[in-house]
């Protein structure tokens, strides 16, 4: 959890009361088979699995690489913050760890399909790429959503009616599941009750956490 260090006196600009905290300070634990390389706010995270990298320059915290007898870890600095922008901090803290968890462990998503009449028929091209939606609520027009890069799907051989998404990237993971989500939805009717499409069942891990 961050920690705030002295507040400012003063009000804020606006007259809302609210004060200002000095100094507010985090960090991120980096494992030993991972290595991360910060310039500008920029941080590139290397691990087992690959490398990913995220451009955090919108957010006005200081960042550094500290290396000790506790191990490597990424220190985090915002000073002279208003309290309600201190949430930031947090935000930074879970795309660094989220990067982390990537290229060490990956982040698989699974969907499921949902009707009531038309069974959804979904096939996954060879490259496992492309996803392609046929039948929904008994339409002829094929719906293809291509995969976000760095991202693979496949039909689970176990489970009826599930679709599989795996990747590195939580960001290109997730935005490819809601890509799939929205290319079958109900339009024009009551969706309490026609609740046919396809959701996100399960999230997790490709290789189980520690």
């Amino acid at each position: 959890e961050g920690k705030g260090v002295g507040w400012g006196g003063g009000r804020e600009e606006g007259g809302s009361g609210a004060m200002k905290a000095v100094l507010v300070s985090d960090e991120v634990k980096v494992p030993d088979n991972v290595t991360v390389k910060l310039h500008a706010r920029q941080i590139t995270v290397t691990g087992p699995r690959g490398e990913l990298s995220r451009d955090l320059r919108h957010a006005m915290i200081d960042m550094k690489l500290v290396e000790d007898e506790e191990g490597k870890r990424v220190k985090l600095d915002m000073w002279h913050t208003k309290s309600k922008t201190k949430a930031s901090m947090n935000s930074v803290c879970s795309a660094i760890r989220n990067l982390i968890i990537g290229v060490t462990k990956g982040f698989r998503y699974k969907m499921r399909f949902v009707y009531a009449h038309f069974p959804i028929n979904v096939s996954v091209s060879d490259d496992k790429k492309t996803v392609e939606v046929r039948n929904f609520l008994g339409e002829k027009r094929i719906r293809v959503v291509k995969m976000l890069e760095g991202v693979t799907c496949y039909r689970s051989s176990d489970v009826k009616d599930e679709l599989v998404l795996e990747g590195n990237d939580i960001q290109a993971v997730s935005q490819s599941a809601a890509l799939v989500h929205q290319c079958a939805l109900v339009k024009r009717k009551d969706i309490r009750k026609f609740l046919d499409g396809i959701y996100v069942s399960e999230k997790g891990n490709i290789e189980a956490l520690d």
